[in-house]
């Protein structure tokens, strides 16, 4: 997957599904679109056990391209039990693991009951402490909550990045507060939703902005043409890129120099320039 190195600003995608099923007919392929597209390197994202097995086994596979996170979403908070600590612990100590999670909190749709969404999210919290690991992390519907948590665990929480950030100015202020960074996705693109996201997007220090594409989720809806299917690529996290940048008042190519460079910071990565792959 090296190539010759690109002559499109360089991305990081930090948070790409890409052990997602609707990837297994094309996931190759899939790749080679978003190295054209100017993606040098990719996070895939692990969201249970048996899925970060998968990023993992991944990233072995394409070791100049990828990186996962270990952790269990909120969603799947009942299946992480107190077992399963050791087995986690494992996967977090892996040369292709770059942080802890995706973990946190989602009252939303509550697919587990809040007090086991708690209770998983200590537990992740406990081991990226232990494993001094970064955390990738996740909130919907759950600030307070969410806030409380990471308040308990201050060092953690000064380095972890709040993934798919979706709040307006304030909650910036409070994630700010306790020295999250901040992740972008094709929320910022959705012209039904995003309002409160663009808002807050000029207050994100550049320093702690980072994009992301959340493949398959959240295809941009300002891209132009639009895909016959739904399924969202990190190839198109240069739309994230191009309408971060407008509401930033700066250019593409310098957000994208801005958050490359901290996701090479914030993940301990190097990045290639003469290749632009992960060394």
């Amino acid at each position: 997957m090296a190539g010759a190195p690109l002559t499109t600003p360089v991305l990081i995608d930090i948070g790409a599904n890409l052990a997602h099923d609707s990837f297994d007919a094309d996931r190759a392929q899939v790749m080679e679109r978003a190295r054209a597209a100017g993606v040098a390197a990719m996070i895939v994202t692990g969201s249970t056990l048996d899925d970060t097995d998968k990023a993992i086994a991944l990233c072995r596979q394409f070791p100049d391209v990828l990186r996962a996170t270990a952790g269990v979403h909120p969603h799947h908070a009942t299946s992480l039990q107190a077992g399963d600590r050791e087995r986690l612990a494992d996967l977090l100590s892996d040369p292709m693991v770059v942080a802890a999670g995706e973990c946190g909190l989602d009252y939303c749709r509550n697919f587990s009951p809040p007090a086991e969404q708690r209770r998983a999210f200590e537990l992740q919290l406990g081991l990226a402490e232990q494993r001094e690991r970064p955390l990738f992390l996740h909130q919907r519907d759950a600030h307070t909550d969410f806030l409380a948590l990471l308040r308990a665990h201050p060092r953690t929480a000064s380095r972890a990045v709040l993934h798919c950030f979706t709040g307006g100015p304030q909650e910036l202020e409070d994630c700010l507060a306790l020295g999250l960074s901040i992740g972008v996705t094709g929320w910022i693109c959705d012209e039904r939703r995003g309002q409160a996201l663009r808002e807050a997007v000029p207050r994100i220090p550049r320093e702690r902005m980072m994009l992301e594409s959340d493949s398959p989720y959240l295809l941009p809806r300002t891209i132009h043409p639009k895909p016959a299917h739904r399924r969202n690529e990190p190839a198109y996290l240069r739309v994230v890129l191009e309408e971060t940048a407008r509401h930033r008042g700066v250019t593409a190519a310098t957000l994208a120099a801005e958050t490359t460079a901290n996701a090479c910071r914030f993940f301990g990565l190097t990045l290639s320039y003469d290749a632009n792959r992960l060394i």
